[in-house]
């Protein structure tokens, strides 16, 4: 064979070993190990924040990713069951994914934490970060904080804080309902707490916890709360928990004022109806309306091209919160390594989707945002689930504000 031919065929073959590595580098996404319940009685919760999530992802992705990589979301179903999460989490460590990401679920929250503590001893060279959306038991950056752990959402104190001071002042009578698990529990003390502090005048007429997701029907708990003679009902519930209680109490023509941690979300709006409105409130990071009242036409289109493909509302704001501050720490880290990136989360400033400042609190890892107080109202441009009926802010409480203490001593790698 001549020299001319071997020269061509040599670089036929180096240009077709330069493409397949291209394409190979093309491929090397950053996994994050997404679960969340798919499945079960929290299922409709779980399915629309992996939609959420991942629109979140294609967004980051559009941006470019981070160290020239794109994120790519691996869901995981852990059923709400911690025992089920154990198993994803084997699974996403056995892959080497760097983040778990979880969001419904103080039970799970806390498994996780420990999974993740006793994994990274025995792996250092194999760590992974829990990046937890939504698991807000007060205790999880507190008594078990964790230097493995960042949290992206508000807490029960910061919630129970909010909604106690939405109570109206002419509210003399309230009845406490919440879930019997870590979540709900944490609920309860710190309501009970904030109500002393900010509202004693206030006479506790009911206090429960139900079962986690057990109830199928609270005909019965309704009639106790009216019969308790509560003017309003504050509650911690959510999924089925909180949409099968509103469904009951608005079909009985329960007359209290709802005061909710996340009525806006999971079939809740459509379940409040006409007659809810006016009287439930809502704790919220995120409102599409304040969105499209401020103007800013990247935000207005993000709004709508969400609307555009979902029959539901864009409310995990801490997803994109979230995605921005790990491409940014990834950036700076230059790596994916658990330790370089938590080290980089810590402490770390960055404006929200809505302009705000945002802070991830170097000493508990407990991220510090502003939220909002809302009420289901007419007359809004965005509703809610199509009900005509959407969520007008009534408060704002800046991150400041909600700098609550913290009890955590974090333990830290090598200390």
């Amino acid at each position: 064979m001549s020299r001319r031919i071997w020269n061509t065929v040599a670089t036929i073959l180096t240009a077709l070993a330069v493409g397949l590595g291209s394409a190979a580098r093309g491929e090397d996404t950053i996994k994050i190990g997404y679960t969340d319940p798919l499945s079960g009685p929290f299922a409709v919760v779980g399915q629309q924040l992996l939609q959420q999530a991942q629109y979140a992802v294609d967004y980051i992705n559009e941006k470019g990713g981070a160290l020239g990589r794109k994120f790519e979301l691996v869901a995981y179903d852990n059923k709400s069951q911690p025992s089920e999460e154990l198993i994803a989490l084997k699974s996403i460590t056995d892959q080497r994914m760097p983040f778990v990401f979880q969001t419904a679920g103080s039970n799970i929250g806390a498994a996780l934490i420990d999974a993740v503590e006793k994994h990274n001893v025995r792996n250092p060279d194999n760590r992974v970060l829990y990046i937890n959306n939504g698991a807000r038991a007060n205790d999880l950056t507190n008594e078990k904080c964790s230097f493995w752990h960042f949290r992206f959402d508000v807490n029960t104190e910061q919630l129970a804080l909010m909604m106690v001071r939405g109570l109206s002042p002419d509210i003399k009578q309230a009845y406490l309902l919440n879930q019997d698990y870590l979540f709900g529990q944490s609920m309860q003390r710190d309501l009970r707490h904030f109500l002393g502090q900010f509202r004693p005048d206030i006479q506790l007429v009911g206090d429960e916890l139900i079962p986690l997701g057990k109830v199928k029907d609270f005909s019965g708990y309704v009639s106790k709360i009216n019969a308790s003679g509560a003017q309003a009902l504050v509650t911690g519930n959510w999924g089925p928990d909180l949409t099968l209680l509103v469904k009951a109490g608005m079909e009985a023509g329960l007359r209290v004022k709802w005061h909710t941690m996340i009525a806006n979300i999971g079939g809740t709006p459509t379940e409040i109806g006409p007659s809810g409105e006016g009287r439930v409130l809502t704790t919220q990071g995120f409102n599409e309306n304040v969105a499209d009242e401020q103007g800013d036409p990247a935000l207005k289109e993000w709004v709508a091209r969400f609307r555009a493909t979902h029959d539901f509302d864009f409310y995990a704001a801490q997803y994109r919160t979230t995605l921005e501050f790990l491409q940014a720490a990834i950036e700076k880290a230059g790596s994916t390594d658990a330790v370089k990136v938590a080290d980089a989360l810590e402490g770390m400033t960055r404006m929200d989707m809505l302009g705000h400042k945002v802070i991830m609190r170097a000493e508990d890892h407990q991220l510090l945002f502003p939220y909002y107080v809302s009420i289901f109202s007419k007359g809004m441009k965005y509703d809610s689930e199509k009900t005509g009926i959407g969520w007008k802010p009534v408060a704002e409480y800046e991150a400041k504000e909600l700098a609550l203490p913290t009890t955590c001593k974090m333990k830290r790698p090598g200390a």
